[in-house]
Order: C-alpha cells, then sequence, then structure tokens
C-alpha cells in the first residue's frame, strides 16, 4: 500500500478531516504504510503527499480530507463565534489547550496589523502573523507559500509580555524582532554597513530609521494577526503548531525551514558586520 492510499483509507475510516500531524500519528500506529528505512512517518510528509495528489484531498491549511466529503462528516470542536472577542479575551492559562490552539489559529479571527497598538495585553501568549495575499511577497516566497496552502508568515510565543514581544519588537521594530528582521530582509531592506561592527552582538542587525517605517506600514497594511493569552508549556506548543502548519519565515523547529531566508539572513548579517563579499 502506497503512502496516499494508506490516507485514503484512514480518512474514510475516521470519516472526518484529520489534521497532518493525527495522519502522521495514526499510520505510525496502525503501520499500513511504513517507509524504507523504518523511521517514523513526519507530518511534513503528509503535507507533501496530499498536496502531490490533489484529485484525493481537499487541504485547508493542516487540515486534510478527501475530495468531495460532505461537509457534515467533517467534524470540528471550532469554538461558537456569537461573541469572538469576548470568546478571545477569555481563554487563559486554565483553559484547555486544543481550544486555544483552535482560537488562535482561526482565521475569522485575525485583524489587521495596524489596528492593534492599544489592544495587544502585558501578559505571556501565543500569536501568529498571516499575510492578507501572499503574491505581495516576492515571487519565491509567495510560491513557497502557496505550496504550503495557507498564508501563515509566523508564529511565537512570548514567554512574559505578549505587548513587548509580540507588538512592540515583532512588529513595530523597538528591540530585537526575529520577524521583523526577517520580513525586512525577504521585502528587499537591507542594513546599513558595519553597522554592528563595534556591537557585542553580532547577529541583531537593525535596518535605518526610514527603512523601519517603510517595513512597519507595509506590515500595518498587509499582515493580519491573532494573539491568545497563555501561560502554559510554551515550548511544546510552539513546536506543535510550527510543526503541524509549517510557517514561512519560522527557522528552529521547522521542517520546513526555508534556505533562501537563511542566506538572506547570513547576507544582512555580513552587511551590517562590514563582512560581505557582494
Amino acid at each position: 500500500m502506497t503512502l496516499h492510499e494508506a490516507i485514503i483509507r484512514l480518512l474514510k475510516q475516521t470519516g472526518r478531516a484529520m489534521s497532518t500531524r493525527e495522519i502522521a500519528d495514526a499510520l505510525n500506529k496502525n503501520k499500513w504504510y511504513e517507509k524504507k528505512d523504518r523511521s517514523a512517518i513526519t507530518d511534513f510528509q503528509i503535507h507533501g503527499r496530499t498536496r502531490n495528489y490533489p484529485q484525493f484531498f481537499d487541504r485547508n491549511g493542516s487540515m486534510v480530507s478527501l475530495r468531495g466529503m460532505p461537509v457534515s462528516s467533517v467534524k470540528t470542536n471550532a469554538p461558537k463565534t456569537e461573541n469572538k472577542t469576548q470568546t478571545l479575551r477569555q481563554v487563559d492559562k486554565t483553559s484547555d489547550r486544543g481550544l486555544l490552539l483552535k482560537i488562535l489559529m482561526n482565521e475569522k479571527n485575525f485583524r489587521i496589523a495596524g489596528s492593534i497598538d492599544d489592544k495587544v495585553p502585558d501578559t505571556p501568549g501565543l500569536y501568529c502573523i498571516r499575510i492578507s495575499n501572499p503574491e505581495l511577497l516576492p515571487p519565491l516566497f509567495a510560491q513557497h507559500l502557496k505550496e504550503r496552502g495557507h498564508n501563515i508568515l509566523y508564529i511565537g510565543i512570548a514567554t512574559t509580555s505578549l505587548n513587548k514581544r509580540f507588538l512592540v519588537q515583532e512588529l513595530r521594530a523597538r528591540g530585537h524582532g526575529t520577524f521583523f528582521r526577517g520580513i525586512g530582509a525577504v521585502l528587499g531592506y537591507r542594513p546599513p554597513k558595519g553597522s554592528l561592527r563595534d556591537k557585542a552582538n553580532k547577529n541583531n542587525f537593525t535596518f535605518s530609521a526610514t527603512d523601519e517605517k517603510a517595513i512597519i506600514a507595509w506590515i500595518n497594511k498587509h499582515l493580519m494577526v491573532n494573539w491568545v493569552v497563555f501561560n502554559g508549556d510554551f515550548e511544546d506548543t510552539e513546536t506543535q503548531l510550527i510543526r503541524e502548519y509549517l510557517p514561512l519565515m519560522n527557522t528552529a523547529k521547522n521542517p520546513a525551514v526555508l534556505e533562501e531566508l537563511a542566506v538572506l539572513r547570513k547576507e544582512c548579517r555580513n552587511i551590517a558586520n562590514g563582512t560581505d563579499v557582494f
């Protein structure tokens, strides 16, 4: 039995949509398909195989269902949305993690990045960043995102403050935001030459004030964001989300990390340290 045949059999048996992680776990357990090297099936492998057989599978982010499966058979535990804002804000560390993650990743809960400056709380939590239209990215990155079947750029954690980590650093460039540096590099911006030469930290490059303003304006116009209050196992939860959704710009813990992004980051570091040879 091939891998895609095993996935079809599993989805017929369960009668519902399943995440790529659920499918991988189930097939590793039932052994309907085994790799030649006997290593475990990964959710990234399920992602790739189902993407390559669109005649058999429908995709919605990390969720996979059989093509033509009636909507009534796709079982979900999505929260009711009568009062979306209240539901989002009431989720805290005592809530069920599965429910919390559904709220975090539900596209209906996302809002434009330029509208949140007075809304992000000073509490620990999780956050996600999407792009309104992948075609706004350079063609190579737009194609990678299209192949992943979603519009998710980044998933992150704020172990002390969502306001400081997510809003101030990642979206407003005040501090060392990993996402901000990455999206700036992808959009074609580069740090001032030699700007890190006399700094102790040789990695956290920054852009000029003019370029920062331009990047922030682009973020505010084109990116959609969501967050949830959380104070549980950050590392495990972040790993789970990144492995399941394969965000385009996460480098750590991502089985589908982009080499092109790593090259751009290295180029920016070299320029900032005055060691570039471009």
